[in-house]
């Protein structure tokens, strides 16, 4: 009888909680067409979460292009395919290693930054306060982050893309002296709609999903100071998991909807 209440004790707990983001996220649908609508806190959330994430994730971009050329030319030029460089990398990058990379790296930044924010507010009492003061904490703090990841993601994903493309071209300009022009030339000739809508589309989900995350587990943060780093790890852990997730979904049906 004690090993089954142990096995389903975790099950329990994971349902408990999938339950309560599930009204965390319908709560975020009912408030955010209410009014005020703390139009200067999302600017300032956008200009932190979007702004001051440029130099991370165009780093992070400019070696993706980097790596994934070196390690993908020695291949293609056994089989007399370098021409196809391009159309390949950039190909793959917008499609599915940008965006997902892109996410990851914006759930370690902005996911844990948010729950360790919002953790510390709630065990110093500064959400209690502002319920008791006739302030509505959900509307001014969780309701600004989610719509400021869920703008900024596709637009840092595709400053990402840009940069790992060009940092693509550097290494074919150097190793095979490809010229900017027709190195450009061939990338937007082989991209089409059908690769650019799917992965721009399912990058408003990720952002949905790191702010979505990241404010439950501050928001409803626990056990004194010592829950703002679990708030904050368990951010960045849920939503890489629900990242994946997302991205297996818009694969298949991405998939369905072209083929």
């Amino acid at each position: 009888m004690n090993t089954i209440f142990k096995i389903s004790e975790p099950i329990q707990s994971f349902l408990t909680e999938i339950g309560e983001l599930s009204y965390f996220s319908g709560r975020f649908f009912k408030e955010v067409g209410k009014r005020p609508y703390e139009f200067k806190e999302f600017l300032k959330q956008c200009y932190n979460m979007g702004y001051q994430s440029l130099l991370l994730v165009g780093v992070t971009g400019f070696i993706i292009g980097l790596v994934f050329t070196l390690q993908s030319r020695p291949t293609l030029q056994q089989f007399g395919a370098v021409s196809w460089m391009p159309s390949m990398v950039s190909i793959s990058i917008i499609r599915e290693i940008g965006p997902i990379i892109t996410a990851l790296i914006c759930a370690g930044r902005i996911g844990s930054g948010i729950g360790a924010e919002l953790g510390s507010m709630r065990v110093t009492e500064q959400i209690d306060a502002m319920e008791v003061s006739g302030t509505n904490p959900y509307k001014f703090l969780v309701v600004t982050r989610i719509l400021a990841t869920t703008l900024m993601l596709p637009i840092l994903v595709f400053f990402a893309d840009a940069i790992a493309i060009y940092g693509s071209f550097l290494v074919e300009n150097t190793k095979g002296n490809v010229s900017f022009l027709l190195y450009f030339n061939q990338v937007f000739r082989h991209l089409e709609f059908s690769d650019l809508i799917p992965s721009t589309i399912k990058t408003f989900f990720f952002g949905f999903a790191i702010g979505l995350v990241g404010c439950f587990k501050g928001y409803n943060c626990k056990k004194g100071t010592a829950g703002v780093g679990i708030a904050a790890n368990s951010a960045v852990v849920y939503t890489s998991m629900l990242l994946f997730i997302i991205d297996f979904i818009a694969v298949l049906v991405t998939d369905i909807f072209y083929n």
